[in-house]
């Protein structure tokens, strides 16, 4: 029998993959922000980055217990403290990728009984280890525009999360 989120899961794989080699090719423009006071196409992806260390921690320890409260993300502070804008391009982008690889074969190991499981995100309302799972791929495609399409993108606001 296939893991409830297999599907899910291997799909994340194959974008990941499939966005290496675009990533690659932007590797120039990786430090030049598209405007004063927003982020460089490197510290988009560490922001991806930290997404996808963040989740993963939210997907192993929720598997654990009943109801998980995690600490807010703050993002602006995770890109400044992780420096980002400081690292190789290339070493951004086999980071990112290694970490999502892992974070889906995580995601191919969650049980169904783990799934209804509310976690707390900071003061947000609780929402489901599913919920969580299922919004990352969105989250990442969204940021994976403003790095692939620089500044059509860069403007663009999250779509709004599909609460459960």
């Amino acid at each position: 029998m296939m893991a409830p989120l297999a599907e899910l899961a291997q799909q994340l794989a194959r974008d990941v993959r499939d966005a290496v080699p675009r990533l690659e090719a932007v590797e120039a423009q990786g430090a030049r922000p598209w405007a004063e006071g927003k982020w460089t196409r490197s510290q988009v992806l560490g922001h991806l980055i930290d997404s996808a260390l963040n989740n993963y921690h939210r997907v192993i320890r929720a598997q654990s217990g009943e109801e998980l409260r995690f600490p807010d993300y703050e993002q602006r502070h995770w890109v400044d403290a992780g420096g980002y804008a400081d690292r190789s391009w290339s070493d951004l982008v086999q980071l990112w990728a290694q970490l999502n690889v892992q974070l889906a074969h995580a995601i191919t190991r969650v049980p169904a009984e783990a799934l209804p499981r509310p976690c707390l995100i900071g003061a947000g309302a609780p929402v489901t280890l599913e919920f969580i799972v299922r919004d990352y791929p969105r989250h990442l495609e969204h940021h994976l525009r403003q790095i692939l399409e620089g500044e059509e993108a860069a403007g663009r606001k999250h779509p709004p999360f599909a609460r459960p």
